[in-house]
């Protein structure tokens, strides 16, 4: 288990990045623009990152390059969750790797997730484990319908997933992870969704950006705005809330929270170990972004001051939005491109963020 770092790492140290997509990209143009030396890892040779930081190819299964890979650099940390353990293993015997390993087994099981969750008394949506047909039977006669089985682990932006409306679903729905462990959810009634971005120090120290309310289409993020329209003292109980899951995790770097809004409170829908997709909107919006809190908590730096300045709708440019481009770029809108080569449905191509403006300002 990797210690938080004793002393802040020097200006020029080297932060190694595990995962070259867009939030490795943006995590090593944080670290850049504070004096730190980025590196990435990734088995892809066109990885996006690489357009902006050195670049490792090496396979997750290659210890040996992992292990030279830790050593050229100073602290480790992530840009996704599914890294292989044993890849994680060959990396932490080196050099210390932050955000923590249990931060990453929790996230990377939906039931180990939930359980985890419930453990701290935060209210989730109804579950039970799926194996088999006998089990999945069980747990609907338990939870209901309508329900959704996902797979516990690699599922993203709506991918392992399966949506029971009833009974007669069950057989189709299981089919359709493949032989894979599941996990059956219950439907929340919910207003809004939101999320918290917050982040927490190698000293123990605990920032949260405002929560963000997010509208998804076809299972993938569009858009976040800031701030969410919720009333100010739900928006207090959600930093609050995921001040408790860093905490108990005692986590170093920053954190996703996903919630639900609902009659009854917050319902946890999920959490990421990493910068979010909900939390882009912050390289607008505030002074300190979360790509940088994050190179910061790893760091052992102090954080930075996440105070919103101005409110901000971020919206994801998906697929064939890259059409969109010259239009977007026209209106002075703060572009972020990811750099891909390839443009596919369904694929995050970059982001925008634009500024709110209200009547009289």
């Amino acid at each position: 288990m990797s210690e938080p770092l004793a002393t802040p790492l020097p200006p020029g140290a080297r932060i190694g990045i595990l995962g070259g997509g867009q939030l490795g990209r943006m995590l090593a143009m944080a670290a850049g623009k504070i004096g730190l030396s980025p590196a990435i890892l990734d088995p892809a040779p066109g990885a996006p990152a690489g357009q902006v930081a050195p670049l490792t190819v090496a396979d997750w299964a290659d210890a040996e390059a992992l292990a030279r890979f830790a050593a050229s650099v100073d602290v480790v940390t992530y840009e996704f969750e599914n890294i292989p353990e044993a890849a994680l293993d060959a990396i932490e015997a080196v050099a210390p790797l932050h955000p923590p390993r249990r931060a990453l087994a929790v996230s990377q099981d939906r039931l180990v997730e939930k359980e985890f969750l419930a453990s701290l008394g935060l209210s989730t949506a109804p579950f039970a484990p799926v194996d088999d047909a006998a089990s999945l039977q069980a747990a609907l006669e338990r939870i209901g319908t309508p329900a959704i089985l996902k797979s516990r682990r690699l599922g993203y932006d709506g991918k392992g997933q399966a949506r029971l409306s009833g009974a007669e679903d069950a057989a189709s729905a299981l089919e359709a992870m493949g032989g894979a462990p599941a996990i059956l959810e219950g439907f929340v009634e919910f207003s809004c969704e939101i999320s918290v971005i917050a982040a927490r120090g190698a000293d123990g120290a605990v920032a949260a950006f405002d929560p963000g309310e997010n509208r998804h289409e076809d299972g993938i993020l569009r858009r976040t705005r800031v701030p969410a329209d919720i009333r100010p003292g739900l928006a207090a109980d959600a930093v609050l809330l995921a001040g408790r899951i860093l905490n108990a995790l005692d986590y170093v770097g920053v954190l996703g929270v996903e919630l639900f809004v609902t009659p009854a409170g917050l319902v946890v829908n999920e959490i990421a170990p990493r910068v979010h997709n909900s939390g882009h909107w912050t390289q607008a919006g505030c002074l300190v972004d979360q790509f940088e809190q994050h190179i910061r908590a790893v760091a052992g730096w102090p954080l930075g001051d996440g105070t919103r300045h101005s409110d901000v709708e971020m919206e994801n440019l998906i697929g064939d939005d890259m059409e969109r481009v010259p239009r977007l770029l026209s209106e002075g809108a703060d572009l972020h491109l990811y750099g891909k080569a390839q443009t596919r449905p369904g694929r995050k191509m970059g982001h925008v963020n634009r500024l709110i403006r209200h009547p009289g300002t």
